[in-house]
């Protein structure tokens, strides 16, 4: 069966409806809810909007808390440290990203580390932001509570997801936008793929014992038959990327936004979920003494890409190049969504008292 095809200004607006039921204020919801379908718009189905129904849930049994704001606990020339308070994640983040943009705008460089924000979503949404302000950014994550990772070498969860993000403004073209997890795939691939979606590799997971599976059900065990599938649930682990490299990475980043923050790095015993996020912000003008900044990315940019394609590749890409080709072709033909998912997002709607939307919902 084919994907329905989904209106994503649509699906916007009853994602925001839905997070206004469940008590976020209007600039909380419309932030989350543009958040989400930006996500899947860009082909980051993971942490688009199949997250709608885990949000409700963990507003409900407080896990995130609407209308809570940051609060400062540093504030020292550049240095900033934020303590988000469980609240709802992207909009601290977005708010936290704006306020080291203008610390990099005023000093040349914007530190920030938040701590204790609810789920931030696809960290490459604030590389783009600080890129459209003429930042560069680095951004390391850690999710503390969230054991779903198996370092290389082990057979045990040891860490989050942690994802890297970093973005370089190209005033001549597209900006350079990396953003990955240090997991092989990222929790919500899993979720993705145990819910109808597109499957995993086959070295995706560990199981309990060590050996490699591409089965969501060794992260989820039972869980994945009900309407919550809980990553918690079963008694495998993602893999980490690039062996003991991606590994590196991954610890580096509990380390840094975890330790570092004041957030937590990951431990075995059962903790409050919350994203730590160490963010370095700096303004190009301040150190472009040669005023080739801009034109080094450019051509350097233009370089690669037009490097002769390796056999079977169609077009050399950069980082950022196959999220704007997907956010392109999915805004104007439709957002495919899995049925399972669709219908999750629409109980949801129900449940907090709105009416049927899968009619406006559905492209035609």
């Amino acid at each position: 069966m084919t994907d329905p095809l989904i209106n994503p200004t649509a699906l916007s607006g009853t994602i925001e409806r839905i997070l206004l039921a469940d008590g976020c204020t209007a600039d909380e919801a419309q932030t989350v809810a543009d958040h989400l379908v930006l996500a899947s718009l860009s082909g980051h189905d993971s942490h688009g909007v199949i997250r709608t129904m885990r949000y409700h849930l963990w507003i409900a049994d407080g896990t995130i808390n609407p209308k809570t704001p940051l609060t400062t606990v540093l504030d020292n020339g550049p240095l900033l440290q934020l303590d988000g308070q469980d609240g709802m994640g992207q909009w601290l983040a977005k708010e936290a990203t704006a306020r080291g943009i203008a610390k990099a705008k005023e000093t040349g460089i914007g530190l920030v580390a938040l701590r204790r924000a609810g789920h931030i979503g696809r960290i490459g949404t604030y590389a783009e932001q600080a890129c459209a302000a003429g930042m560069v950014s680095i951004q390391f994550c850690n999710v503390n509570g969230s054991l779903l990772v198996a370092p290389f070498g082990t057979a045990r969860r040891c860490a989050g997801t942690d994802p890297v993000a970093v973005g370089i403004p190209n005033a001549e073209g597209e900006d350079f936008i990396l953003d990955f997890a240090t997991s092989l795939v990222a929790e919500g691939k899993a979720l993705v793929a145990g819910t109808g979606g597109k499957p995993l590799p086959d070295d995706a997971l560990v199981d309990a014992d060590g050996r490699m599976t591409g089965d969501p059900r060794v992260l989820y065990g039972d869980t994945l038959d009900t309407g919550n599938p809980d990553p918690r649930g079963g008694s495998g682990a993602l893999r980490a990327m690039g062996d003991h490299k991606g590994s590196g990475l991954a610890l580096a980043c509990e380390l840094l936004a975890g330790a570092l923050t004041g957030n937590g790095a990951n431990r075995p015993e059962e903790k409050q979920f919350g994203n730590g996020l160490l963010s370095i912000i700096l303004d190009p003008a301040t150190f472009d003494d040669t005023g080739m900044f801009g034109r080094e990315v450019a051509d350097y940019i233009d370089f690669v890409q037009s490097s002769p394609p390796a056999a079977g590749v169609g077009k050399v890409l950069v980082p950022g190049d196959r999220e704007r080709m997907l956010r392109a072709e999915r805004s104007a033909n439709g957002l495919p969504m899995p049925e399972p998912v669709l219908a999750g997002i629409l109980a949801t709607a129900q449940a907090v008292g709105l009416p049927d939307t899968r009619d406006d919902l559905i492209m035609r």
